[in-house]
């Protein structure tokens, strides 16, 4: 579906918003006086401030997914290459604008259980997962969701921790730990070859 002029600006302006400030610390006010358009105006194309937010958490899903995509490709064609590339997503986000920390853990941390910005945040972590578990299958890892388990909490904790030091040695970190683990859930393959 094709967004209009009015709606991308009012999104636009709801994921700088959103990601800097929290869900809880932005209003619909702030939106439509940032966005340049009135709240009736607002209110007809997302319907409501659930709405908004859980528009803005797709949106924000379908960015990073890209991110992480093209970083992973970016690193080679070795699958196993790609898992531990897949983390300079990471450093560019920080490169570019310091960690505001991930928007999925402040949504889950900020939204109540039957939110829809809950189920945009559950959505979010289970699209990741399964495509970790596919490049961590891909990889030859003999337990691909275990390492993408393990691949998911080290993103996710880069995340926070990037947000409360900022410090890009953060990333390093995890990135060095996605290496160690690709080696260490992917050893069987060497022992067989051998």
């Amino acid at each position: 579906m094709r967004r209009t002029d009015t709606e991308e600006r009012i999104l636009g302006t709801a994921v700088g918003l959103f990601h800097r400030h929290g869900l809880r610390g932005v209003g619909v006010d702030r939106v439509f006086a940032d966005s340049g358009v009135a709240k009736s105006t607002l209110c007809a194309h997302f319907r409501s401030r659930g709405g908004l937010i859980a528009a803005y958490l797709r949106r924000t899903d379908e960015s990073w997914m890209g991110r992480l995509r093209a970083a992973a490709e970016a690193a080679g064609p070795g699958p196993a290459e790609q898992v531990v590339g897949l983390f300079d997503a990471l450093l560019a986000s920080f490169d570019c604008h310091g960690f505001f920390g991930c928007p999925f853990v402040s949504a889950a941390v900020e939204a109540e259980l039957d939110w829809k910005a809950h189920a945009a945040t559950v959505a979010h972590i289970r699209r990741r997962q399964e495509w970790l578990t596919g490049l961590a299958g891909a990889a030859g890892a003999a337990e691909p969701a275990v390492l993408a388990a393990h691949l998911g909490l080290l993103i996710d904790g880069a995340l926070v921790c990037g947000r409360l030091l900022q410090d890009r040695a953060v990333v390093d970190a995890v990135k060095s730990s996605a290496r160690a683990a690709v080696v260490a859930h992917t050893a069987h393959n060497t022992a067989t070859a051998a």
